[in-house]
């Protein structure tokens, strides 16, 4: 059957679920329960993807997506990008109506870009990737044109430091002024009103920045947003509500990683996870307020 993100989300968001588990699964905190080795030697592939298999297991019914990020995986080269490959295949099979978001984060010329739009959408069969907009729409015309994904732009991200090019003041015509508006604005305004002509765009806005959070909704109009930075990084869950949602009460795609999948790391692990993603999803529906889905 096609699968069309747009359409995937707005279920999930229909089923009152907001909760994206970042699946970055980074070998060093896998708990030791789960790793064994053949002659001294670590089989990643089997043991990232065994991690993976029971926080899935536990959380399918909980999340309105899952986001590997791919560098948990290059990092071990064919037995981690063997795991990533299972841990697609297993969403796509067991919890057939999650959306898979890679966070990749490429951008390059377009020629480039295409083969990691293959790489993402063809062999892996994401739904969704994250890219990068500083070298232009063009640029990223072949993940762009596939409307079926959902193409994600980081906008405003949630990391300490990020303020140092994307708050930059962009000059308009005539002398800079306080009303020049920053490089995240306009990337927002861009991807909102120039970009998203097949109805696939999304923003990454870091929910440790709730004024700019604010800032680029109102700019954005219902542009669906993915929102990280909820958890370890110390973002506000009740400013993210409050500034994130869209006109229809939904519209955001809030991500916690680390904070779920390493909440234990002991034999326990996928049970804490599952409670750490029950507490987000009902904190997120008691902000937004009505009827639980669990």
């Amino acid at each position: 059957m096609p699968r069309n993100f747009i359409q995937l989300i707005k279920s999930k968001w229909g089923e009152r679920k907001f909760v994206c588990v970042g699946l970055d699964s980074d070998y060093e905190k896998i708990p030791n329960h789960l790793k064994q080795t053949v002659r001294g030697l670590a089989s990643h592939s089997k043991e990232i993807f065994r991690f993976n298999k029971a926080i899935i297991d536990t959380t399918k019914d909980l999340v309105c997506a899952y986001k590997p990020n791919s560098a948990f995986y290059e990092a071990y080269g064919d037995e981690g990008m063997r795991a990533l490959k299972k841990t697609c295949d297993y969403i796509l099979k067991t919890a057939p109506t999650v959306p898979i978001i890679l966070d990749a984060k490429r951008g390059d010329i377009d020629r480039t870009n295409e083969m990691y739009a293959k790489f993402a959408f063809d062999w892996l069969r994401a739904d969704a990737i994250t890219v990068s907009p500083y070298l232009g729409e063009k640029s990223l015309s072949n993940f762009l044109a596939r409307s079926d994904k959902g193409i994600i732009v980081l906008c405003k991200t949630s990391n300490e430091g990020s303020d140092e090019f994307q708050n930059l003041p962009l000059r308009q015509a005539g002398p800079l002024t306080t009303q020049d508006s920053p490089v995240y604005s306009q990337i927002a305004r861009n991807v909102a009103e120039k970009w998203n002509k097949n109805g696939n765009c999304l923003l990454v806005v870091g929910a440790t920045y709730p004024k700019e959070l604010k800032e680029i909704r109102k700019i954005a109009g219902d542009l669906p947003l993915l929102i990280p930075g909820i958890g370890k990084q110390g973002g506000d869950l009740e400013a993210v509500i409050k500034n994130g949602q869209d006109s229809n009460g939904q519209g955001m795609i809030i991500n916690s990683s680390s904070g779920i999948i390493f909440a234990s790391n002991d034999k326990n692990f996928a049970k804490k996870a599952r409670e750490e993603t029950l507490k987000l999803h009902k904190a997120i529906s008691n902000l937004l307020g009505g009827p639980t889905s669990k």
